[in-house]
């Protein structure tokens, strides 16, 4: 029962990574070329292709950690699971964040509110987007150091079982569950409100367009009943 099961998740797994790989170098590539043959590169598609490259890694890192769990797991050494680990934090850090830029960018272009903050943002949309980048260094800074010490006092604990590393271990190992509760609930929330807010701004349009269209057809009338008069 337990083999079967790997057998499908490994299956699964693997459809995944040849999935996700073919996609994601097909929006680099093209992206790429054009970018080549134009000299410039677009907010939006800049952002697209680092989402992809970034996909790419998170990627890659999955597949080996599927390796060295399942196939081999002799190569899984402390060393081999800190570097997955945090080879997982960044890129699953950057694939996070530019699809969070992405919606953000989005809203600001396409979405249209009387806000005066909102309309100051929607000008220097390309500067709101790189400071958002780079506020979320901050997470992964912290995100990289909670890791590490979680990992090093963990390897102290394996090999001593020192009293004091325990404890230290235990607030590394919170303090790492609550980073990585923290550097997920704020980018899904900036998503999910980014997707809101455009929904929003998408249905006032539509609503104003359709009372528009429900006017004009009346004014039209009007004019056609006055003539028959």
């Amino acid at each position: 029962m337990i083999s079967s099961s790997r057998s499908i998740l490994s299956i699964l797994l693997i459809a995944e990574f040849i999935l996700g790989n073919f996609a994601n170098v097909f929006i680099a590539l093209v992206n790429g070329i054009d970018w080549v043959k134009r000299q410039k590169v677009s907010c939006a598609d800049g952002i697209l292709t680092a989402l992809a490259v970034s996909r790419i890694g998170l990627l890659w890192v999955i597949l080996l950690n599927w390796y060295a769990t399942v196939l081999n797991p002799a190569f899984y050494s402390s060393e081999v699971r800190t570097t997955v680990y945090i080879a997982w934090v960044v890129s699953n850090h950057f694939s996070l964040w530019f699809a969070v830029s992405l919606n953000i960018l989005y809203l600001l272009k396409i979405a249209n509110f009387s806000s005066l903050f909102f309309l100051h943002l929607k000008w220097k949309a390309k500067r709101v987007v790189l400071m958002l980048l780079l506020g979320s260094s901050v997470f992964l800074a912290c995100h990289v150091a909670v890791v590490s010490l979680d990992v090093k006092f963990g390897m102290i604990v394996y090999e001593g079982n020192v009293t004091w590393a325990t404890n230290l271990w235990h607030i590394a190992r919170l303090s790492d569950m609550t980073v990585f509760t923290i550097v997920h609930v704020i980018p899904f929330t900036m998503s999910l409100t980014a997707l809101l807010l455009l929904l929003f701004s998408l249905w006032k349009h539509l609503k104003k367009m359709r009372l528009s269209g429900i006017g004009s057809q009346d004014a039209s009338t009007k004019v056609h009943w006055n003539r028959n008069l």
